[in-house]
């Protein structure tokens, strides 16, 4: 599980079954130095999907490549990272 903060939202001109039902954020993972200085000058992103309703500037909890689409199971996501948490407050104390 990684860290990433929300920088925006995807959107898909055309819309699959499979993604009906949430939104797809594109969110930066930031490592320990950026997360103390609440910021992240990566362009490198990730395409998250999203139940929870983050918006932009939220930093979230991901999970990655196959354990990405275990919530949906026995369904099949098309998903690279899922949004397990929204993180009100970090203390890294």
């Amino acid at each position: 599980m990684r860290l990433a903060k929300v920088i925006g939202t995807i959107t898909l001109n055309q819309c699959t079954q499979e993604f009906e039902g949430a939104t797809l954020k594109a969110v930066v993972p930031m490592n320990l130095e950026e997360l103390r200085q609440e910021n992240t000058d990566s362009t490198d992103f990730l395409v998250l999907w999203d139940e929870l309703g983050t918006r932009n500037g939220d930093v979230v909890a991901l999970s990655e490549g196959g354990e990405a689409a275990q919530p949906f199971r026995p369904a099949i996501k098309p998903v690279d990272a899922y949004n397990a948490a929204i993180l009100d407050e970090i203390n890294l104390s």
